[in-house]
């Protein structure tokens, strides 16, 4: 069974930092391309950070560029967010889902294209 399992959320001060982890099992990470989406409460759902197969192209939602950065293991079948500076803008249910993607470098940008979501992981930026 295709199994995403986030963790590393929690309560934190506004300044500060969390890496979210999301280990997948059931079916070969390095086939899929990885995003991590987010909900807020009253928000639609929006995509926060891409990653390709070889986690060699990135890209990042304009709102957290040059605060949060992702990457992968696939040998370990991990994925990580690590989300620096976080304000209260940022407190969401984090989200991450896998994509199906023939090319190694290449990611897929739109939550219809992603097959396997986590049950995502509360992150709560609050003084």
């Amino acid at each position: 069974q295709q199994k995403l399992v986030e963790s590393g959320g929690g309560l934190v001060q506004p300044g500060g930092s969390l890496r979210l982890s999301c280990a997948a099992s059931g079916f070969t990470l390095d086939n899929y391309a990885i995003g991590w989406f987010r909900q807020a409460p009253g928000k639609e759902r929006e995509g926060v950070s891409y990653i390709s197969r070889d986690g060699a192209r990135l890209n990042y939602a304009d709102s957290v560029k040059g605060r949060f950065t992702i990457s992968r293991d696939n040998a370990n079948k991990l994925v990580y967010l690590q989300m620096n500076n976080l304000n209260p803008g940022d407190t969401a249910v984090y989200y991450c889902a896998a994509a199906s993607v023939l090319g190694r470098s290449y990611y897929r940008s739109r939550a219809s294209d992603y097959s396997y979501w986590g049950q995502g992981t509360q992150v709560t930026v609050s003084s």
